[in-house]
């Protein structure tokens, strides 16, 4: 019998951490200097917890069996940190801010069987903070991250789900949510086949095309007839525009674009998480990737508050396994695992506990020293033959005295060009 894992997981090797690890301290770093803080919630939520803001179907999740009724794994952090916040965290003075890193969890489909079931996601909540200036926030975290990542091909695509749902609310009861639907998913067929007036199928048609630079698409919004909350997220949205385009760092960005922005009032999710901005961060490689998907959420916690009290709230997330895939090609991420710095080697037998105390010794001596230590049944030839495979510079012969002698290891052209 070949033992392998279940369809649609996989294992990482040391190679594969590495490389993963370094996107991940990277974006760690940003989100440290941005005065967040690290929360880790429970990989295993009640399933009422992870559908309470419609965000998530029951055919995503994956359940498991429990006695204290339907739990499930997280499919996305966002619930679980409110769930946190509004239970865990009581009396904190706000704003909040939380950065995670994690692994979710979504079934697949039942047409792709081998589809992949485990993500690595890195993100941040803001939470307390409302406004056009808490937005400026994180989309500004947002593209700091994209520059020390050294991405430079990327574009945000930004709507507001205010607006949007404002502009469905003329279309009929009945016919709503299939009109959401088909401008979520770019579906004009269905659009021009649903039984519409002229003037209802144009309205959804344009509401379709209400992507472009976010000048054009603002003046083409100003033009509709808004109601006041709406007007306001107009002009807050025009507000957010404008920081932005002075504030955005141009090395995390084209600079042949005059910004990374565009506005797309057909961004429309097909469920109610979302109440402000909404925005997925997509690579302009090939093939496109979205990297990073966010918005505002500001009912959210009121779900899980046990006295129903609201928290504004607002954050992103960013996939791993996608940066991963983008950042390949620049050369940048590790090409091996980390070496040694010393092989610690005794010389006989009586020598052993000499060796272990000098590798302690070592270890103790400077931060993240890596020290490992030969066991034994190899001659001097091999054990030089594994420290050039492994990278190491220095071997550290220890007589039974306990003395050193320290032996430098020349290595090959092809290791130091693979280091």
């Amino acid at each position: 019998m070949v033992y392998q894992s279940p369809a649609g997981a996989r294992d990482l090797l040391p190679l594969d951490v590495a490389q993963k690890r370094w996107i991940e301290e990277r974006l760690q770093q940003v989100f440290h200097r941005w005065g967040y803080h690290r929360i880790i919630t429970s990989t295993l939520e009640h399933l009422d917890t992870l559908m309470a803001g419609g965000a998530v179907q029951r055919s995503q999740l994956i359940q498991l069996q429990s006695d204290e009724g339907e739990i499930g794994l997280r499919p996305e952090l966002t619930a679980s940190i409110a769930r946190a916040a509004v239970t865990r965290m009581a009396g904190v003075m706000y704003p909040q801010r939380l950065y995670y890193n994690a692994n979710v969890f979504r079934r697949a489909s039942s047409t792709h069987h081998n589809q992949q079931q485990e993500f690595y996601q890195a993100g941040v909540e803001l939470l307390g903070a409302k406004g056009w200036l808490a937005d400026a926030e994180i989309l500004l975290l947002l593209a700091e991250c994209m520059q020390e990542l050294s991405l430079n091909n990327w574009c945000l695509i930004l709507g507001e789900a205010g607006i949007a749902r404002s502009l469905l609310s003329t279309f009929p009861a009945n016919l709503r949510e299939q009109v959401r639907y088909a401008i979520a998913h770019l579906d004009r067929i269905t659009l021009e086949t649903l039984p519409l007036s002229r003037e209802l199928c144009d309205r959804a048609l344009m509401m379709l095309d209400l992507r472009g630079h976010p000048a054009d698409i603002l003046q083409k919004i100003a033009s509709l007839d808004l109601e006041t909350p709406q007007a306001e997220a107009l002009n807050n949205l025009k507000s957010l525009i404008a920081l932005l385009d002075e504030c955005f760092p141009v090395s995390s960005y084209q600079s042949t674009t005059p910004s990374p922005i565009i506005l797309d009032l057909s961004l429309i999710q097909t469920f109610d998480y979302y109440t402000g901005i909404v925005f997925k961060v997509v690579s302009n490689t090939h093939p496109a990737r979205i990297i990073g998907q966010g918005g505002r959420y500001d009912q959210l916690l009121g779900l899980y508050h046990p006295q129903a009290e609201t928290v504004s709230g607002i954050g992103f997330s960013l996939n791993i396994e996608d940066l991963h895939q983008v950042l390949l090609p620049t050369q940048q991420l590790p090409h091996t695992t980390p070496a040694s710095n010393w092989l610690v080697v005794p010389e006989t037998p009586q020598a052993y506990t000499a060796a272990f105390a000098y590798a302690a010794k070592l270890r103790a001596s400077q931060h993240l020293v890596r020290v490992e230590m030969d066991l034994g049944d190899s001659d001097l030839d091999t054990i030089r033959e594994y420290a050039r495979h492994r990278h190491i510079q220095q071997i550290a012969w220890i007589n039974p005295e306990g003395l050193p002698s320290i032996e430098p290891i020349t290595l090959t052209k092809s290791a130091l060009s693979s280091s």
